[in-house]
């Protein structure tokens, strides 16, 4: 970790986030911390003894704060022992991304590019609905994951996969020109947007499970039922809602994957595919990364339960190259 040393003694102060948090007690019951401490180098285990919340304060797991201890090491590995705690506070003049796996575009950027795009759709009614759609789930696109686990569950994921498909959507419709590029561009826009309400993400940017409503009615068909509210307001026309709203709760493809149903026009199906296969670049590029030229990786369990071999051909950092 990017702790900086001030003694010769072991002692370190800096900035770090709260990976794990749990409240225990001594063998005299006497209350402690034990933390997981994490930045963007690695992460140490700690303890902040004889801790009072009334006297320190109250701490949480997805919380940065400001450390000072002492390291030493406990069975064979480092650990930290706290000697002061603070949340971080703007004076510190600290970024969240540095401590948190985070997407290589600020939420700000990305959301830019998307807005591009959305302004140029010819489809007024289109335009409009997407338009107040983001505007309404803005705040929190501008950081969200785009998964509990797996593809993009990384601060600002959510974004980074929307304009990686919208990419893909694009050089697509260069090619195949009769694709009504208004609905698929919208479609793509659109099909993740409820994923704010499915997760439990701290201001981190990181999802630590389910929300109620994530787990009962899930992204898909509350993104649906939001396009419905909101373009009901607008006076979109009620056949536009249908096919966007079909999209959104296709867009997994098969109902074993989550789909309440399966695509049923050309737009749907390819919004469907491109999901799936920025899912899988992401997912397989990650998992290769994690070993050296000609070795396998561990078996995936979601891509089939395959092991997957790194070639050693792609000397590229695996990132998308997302900015025109």
């Amino acid at each position: 970790m990017n702790l900086a040393p001030f003694n010769k003694a072991g002692g370190v102060e800096g900035f770090c986030i709260i990976k794990a948090l749990e409240k225990k007690t001594t063998a005299k019951g006497l209350p402690y911390l034990d933390l997981v401490l994490a930045d963007s180098s690695g992460e140490i285990s700690a303890k902040y003894w004889d801790y009072k919340e009334e006297l320190q304060g109250r701490f949480d797991a997805g919380q940065l704060v400001k450390v000072k201890g002492t390291i030493s090491v406990y069975n064979d590995a480092e650990q930290l022992r706290v000697e002061r705690m603070r949340p971080v506070i703007d004076s510190d003049d600290v970024n969240i991304g540095d401590f948190v796996p985070s997407a290589e575009y600020t939420g700000e950027a990305m959301l830019a590019e998307i807005m591009v795009v959305v302004s140029a759709i010819k489809d007024k009614d289109l335009k409009h609905l997407t338009t107040a759609v983001i505007e309404e789930y803005k705040e929190k696109l501008l950081y969200w994951p785009a998964a509990f686990k797996l593809h993009h569950a990384v601060r600002g994921g959510l974004l980074y996969h929307t304009l990686s498909i919208l990419r893909l959507a694009q050089g697509l419709c260069k090619v195949y020109p009769f694709v009504d590029s208004d609905l698929l561009f919208a479609g793509v826009v659109l099909h993740d947007i409820a994923k704010t309400e499915e997760f439990e993400v701290a201001e981190t940017g990181i999802a630590s499970g389910y929300t109620t409503d994530g787990s009962l009615i899930g992204h898909l068909v509350r993104g649906a039922m939001a396009v419905e509210r909101i373009g009901t307001a607008l006076g979109t026309p009620k056949e536009l809602l249908m096919l966007l709203e079909h999209m959104l709760i296709s867009h997994h493809g098969e109902p074993d994957f989550g789909a309440a149903v399966r695509p049923m026009f050309l737009e749907a199906e390819i919004l469907a595919q491109l999901d799936l296969m920025d899912s899988r670049i992401y997912e397989i590029a990650q998992a290769v990364e994690e070993v050296d030229g000609g070795e396998f990786t561990a078996r995936q369990w979601a891509l089939d339960n395959r092991k997957l071999y790194n070639h050693g051909r792609s000397p590229a950092e695996p990132k998308a190259d997302l900015m025109k």
